[in-house]
């Protein structure tokens, strides 16, 4: 797998995993079903997701090539990130009109 592809892949499962705890009711998607799940639930599992992505980077980092040291600043970086991409599930969830 070449550096480019590396990119887009963890690019990619890192939107899917920071919508999934918005656009499903199960706890880390394969859990039991919690009706409703609350913002709690939600927010642990985007923060683990979020490590799942980071460890799936670390990895494909070191398939490619050499892994080299982060500091805080890319953690920063990665959940602000991870955030943005989570906007779209949050929004889905939380700020549309529920008719019926």
């Amino acid at each position: 797998m070449t550096s480019s592809a590396a990119v887009w892949l963890v690019l990619l499962l890192g939107f899917a995993a920071a919508n999934l705890p918005f656009v499903n009711e199960r706890i880390f998607v394969l859990g039991p079903q919690r009706s409703p799940k609350s913002l709690g639930w939600r927010l642990l599992e985007l923060v683990v997701f979020g490590g799942l992505v980071v460890l799936v980077g670390r990895l494909l980092e070191a398939r490619v090539g050499q892994v080299f040291a982060q500091g805080w600043e890319f953690y920063a970086v990665m959940a602000c990130l991870f955030l943005t991409f989570a906007f779209p599930g949050f929004a889905w969830r939380y700020l549309r009109r529920h008719h019926g």
